[in-house]
């Protein structure tokens, strides 16, 4: 990530979210369990968190009041409250205004729509109207003259026009749309939008635009893009909104939230350790048979993904078939994958070396599958497995190291090698106890010069099942 952007998130004091397609999926109603510690790592660390939503209030599904945000910037920016349930700033639509567009509507002939504080109504009942507004709102009652008794924020269109719909030139000073299904449109007063809602908790809270980051996906996020000192889209977003992002994350199924606030460093980095957890992965297993038994390893594409690619090309490919393990070290690894057996030779599937991937998740413990290489960023076919099972380190002095309290405590009772960390990619890890035994019996064997076995250890074969 750029370094000005990091610099910029230091001075970020609030954050605000779009909903749909930001915090939840809409066609699906999926929200990812990381949302949740977003905003409690967010409260922790002293930011304030908002919605910034074209949706009302009552239109905010139950899991997203239950982050307790601090504020709700709804109805695109008209409305907007506290937490506490404080209003903050409120411009509805004057009421002759509303009726010129009601009149505008039953000319050009389509079904329009109400946001009231409180509520919304609909023009009528039909299937048009219901595919656009049921997954946000449910099912809303037909009140076609709800305007004559209540104050209006907002108003929509129905229709199957799309973005041909043409707006009267005698509201284009008033007026605008802002299309955000294939069969309605959001009409908001000219001067509001999300971007003003937000200004409002901003100024209450004595914030400037640059302490406020927003994440959104559609094109009701424009104008808040531009006011905010960060603007993040979310992997799906519009391509308008893209270009004016400062950053595009991934989607709300990936984790985008989460991802893009450990990226900017505004979150501590949620890590799995998937070598303490091995039960729990899924993904390719490769089985290394050699003459001394089988070596069943889990690999860990999501953190390794070239190196692992590689290894699993290598294999498919016959590479490593009748290769030695050429240097072995009791009491420390077993080194392969160099067919010509010295150490000298080995080539990956891309043809040249290619970079280290070292992750924060992923560690040189006992039974790890590691690159060796000849410095950084030199890696081609050869590899080792680290088969030292005791350390002279306690957990608590690798702690004060910087090494992740969980790998820590593997160290110190299993045993490995930390000093190969960040030197070594790791991508595998010996998945069964059948598989540490033979580790151990091949380690146990007789070397000689440059702590090549005296006896061939061979891999026959290396099968991967993906």
């Amino acid at each position: 990530m750029d370094v000005k952007l990091k610099y910029k998130a230091k001075k970020i004091k609030a954050v605000f979210f779009d909903i749909d397609d930001t915090l939840r999926v809409k066609s699906t109603e999926y929200i990812p369990p990381s949302i949740k510690n977003v905003f409690t790592q967010l409260k922790e660390k002293g930011i304030l968190t908002g919605i910034a939503s074209g949706r009302a209030f009552y239109g905010v599904v139950p899991e997203i009041r239950d982050l307790k945000p601090d504020y709700f910037v709804t109805i695109n920016g008209a409305y907007v409250k506290t937490a506490k349930d404080q209003e903050v700033y409120s411009q509805p639509i004057a009421p002759d205004l509303v009726q010129a567009y009601v009149d505008w509507t039953k000319s050009v002939g389509i079904e329009y729509g109400f946001v009231g504080k409180d509520r919304a109504v609909v023009s009528k009942d039909n299937a048009l109207i219901d595919n656009a507004i049921v997954p946000i709102y449910g099912k809303l009652p037909a009140e076609p003259d709800f305007h004559l008794t209540n104050d209006v924020y907002q108003m929509w269109t129905f229709e199957d026009i799309g973005d041909s719909l043409v707006f009267p030139e005698a509201f284009s000073n008033d007026l605008r749309l802002v299309r955000w299904h294939p069969n309605s449109s959001d009409v908001v007063l000219t001067q509001t939008s999300k971007a003003v809602g937000v200004a409002k908790v901003a100024e209450k809270e004595g914030l400037n635009s640059e302490n406020i980051m927003v994440f959104g996906d559609e094109l009701n996020d424009l104008e808040v893009f531009d006011y905010a000192g960060l603007g993040i889209a979310m992997g799906v977003s519009h391509p308008d909104l893209q270009a004016r992002a400062d950053f595009i994350t991934k989607t709300v199924e990936e984790d985008g939230i989460q991802y893009a606030l450990e990226e900017f460093g505004m979150i501590d980095k949620q890590l799995t350790f998937p070598q303490v957890n091995l039960d729990t992965v899924t993904g390719p297993v490769a089985t290394i048979k050699t003459n001394h038994g089988d070596l069943i390893i889990k690999l860990f594409p999501d953190q390794a993904p070239k190196t692992v690619a590689n290894f699993i090309g290598l294999a498919k490919e016959g590479y490593y078939d009748g290769v030695i393990f050429h240097r072995i070290i009791k009491d420390f690894m077993i080194q392969g994958g160099d067919p010509t057996g010295t150490g000298m030779g080995g080539q990956s599937i891309y043809g040249a070396e290619f970079e280290d991937e070292f992750s924060e998740e992923l560690y040189n413990i006992r039974g790890a599958l590691s690159m060796a290489n000849a410095g950084p960023n030199t890696n081609g076919s050869q590899f080792f497995i680290v088969q030292n099972d005791s350390l002279a380190y306690s957990a608590k002095e690798l702690v004060r190291g910087g090494w992740p309290q969980e790998i820590a405590a593997v160290y110190a009772t299993e045993g490995g090698t930390p000093h190969l960390d960040r030197r070594h990619t790791v991508f595998g890890q010996l998945a069964n106890a059948e598989s540490y035994v033979v580790l151990d019996k091949i380690a146990a064997v007789e070397t000689g010069f440059q702590d090549k076995p005296v006896n061939d250890v061979v891999i026959e074969t290396i099968e991967v099942v993906d």
